[in-house]
């Protein structure tokens, strides 16, 4: 099957939910953002979920049927996400569902899938509980930044951070989150700001000259997608990125190309894997992924590693008959154990990351 087979309008799933052909392909729901404030991410995110549809087609599909992808846009508004999602659902039209997009669209999608198919959230998230069926493979905030924030206040000697994040359920997670561990590292939380999705630019003056009042020598930036690019821009028009030490919890690759790359040596991310990352299973990715969609396709950043790996386990688990929801958190938890996916620091460097631990 060609790579461009694999991936199917929604359209056109819900046109062949019933018909005898559509029965032979295992068909996977894959909400991922096309547009909105994370729509940067979404041809690389796509990219790493095609390479891994087409390595598991290359080696006999799931349950011997060929996995297909039914691509959902999940840059939309949460509740038109989920209501795309249901229409699909309600048809007949997908055996699972894999997604890569904000947590507010997460939430309202687990509404309408939970105990109806199985569910793999593949970013990092908030944290908490979840709906039966729901698998989230990503990290929470007190994992991901927690020994960021204790390197970086230690090696910097900082003690006055600043939050800056959106409006919505991770980076509100986040925020929480921070002020212990930015106490328990000798440090305290100075400010604290978050803006609705995709208004950063009509905020931002008044965002900066909240940092220079604060008198913050460290910033912790749970903005996304374009917001994040759009502060980090102001940020160095204004000559504060030199001055402040920035963590984020969201910059990939791709961010940092859109914001031209970065020189300060103050810019930080810490993400669960890097282009850059000397491990021979990284770079084996990326060679694969160049060889399958050509030199110019766009860097597999974080995003699409985890989708790339989300998919991969949902077709382990079908193989195993542990999609149903009493076996899938059980089967999945012993899976994720074996793989396991540390979190490493890498500071900007140009157009790159070099990663630090």
């Amino acid at each position: 099957m060609s790579v461009e087979a694999i991936l199917i309008d929604p359209l056109d799933a819900l046109h062949s939910a019933r018909d005898e052909r559509a029965e032979a392909a295992y068909r996977v729901g894959l909400v991922v953002p096309q547009s909105g404030p994370l729509g940067l991410t979404g041809p690389s995110a796509l990219d790493g979920a095609l390479l891994a549809a087409h390595e598991v087609n290359e080696t006999g599909g799931v349950l011997g049927r060929p996995l297909e992808l039914v691509l959902v846009d999940g840059g939309g508004a949460p509740e038109r996400v989920a209501a795309e999602v249901r229409l699909l659902l309600d048809a007949g039209a997908l055996d699972a569902l894999a997604g890569c997009h904000t947590s507010d669209v997460h939430r309202a999608v687990e509404a309408v899938a939970a105990g109806c198919i199985a569910y793999v959230f593949t970013p990092p998230h908030e944290g908490g509980s979840r709906l039966p069926g729901v698998l989230c493979t990503g990290i929470d905030p007190a994992g991901q930044l927690g020994p960021a924030i204790e390197e970086l206040t230690m090696s910097h000697r900082l003690r006055r951070w600043a939050l800056i994040g959106n409006d919505y359920i991770w980076p509100r997670s986040v925020h929480r989150a921070a002020a212990g561990l930015v106490a328990r590292s000798g440090a305290r939380v100075v400010l604290e700001r978050r803006i609705p999705l995709g208004t950063v630019e009509g905020s931002v003056e008044q965002l900066l000259d909240a940092l220079r009042a604060a008198r913050a020598d460290a910033l912790l930036l749970s903005l996304i997608g374009r917001d994040l690019v759009c502060f980090n821009r102001a940020l160095r028009r204004s000559g504060l990125d030199r001055r402040l030490v920035r963590l984020s919890g969201s910059l990939e690759e791709n961010g940092l190309l859109a914001l031209g790359g970065d020189d300060t040596g103050t810019l930080y991310a810490a993400m669960p894997s890097f282009a850059t990352l000397p491990e021979e299973r990284r770079q084996s990715l990326a060679e694969r992924h160049r060889s399958l969609c050509g030199p110019w396709a766009p860097v597999l950043d974080a995003y699409a590693v985890g989708l790339y790996e989300g998919l991969h386990l949902l077709a382990a688990l079908a193989a195993r008959r542990a999609l149903a929801p009493d076996a899938l958190a059980r089967v999945a938890g012993r899976l994720l154990r074996d793989a396991g996916r540390p979190v490493h620091l890498a500071r900007a460097e140009g157009p790159g990351f070099a990663v630090l631990s």
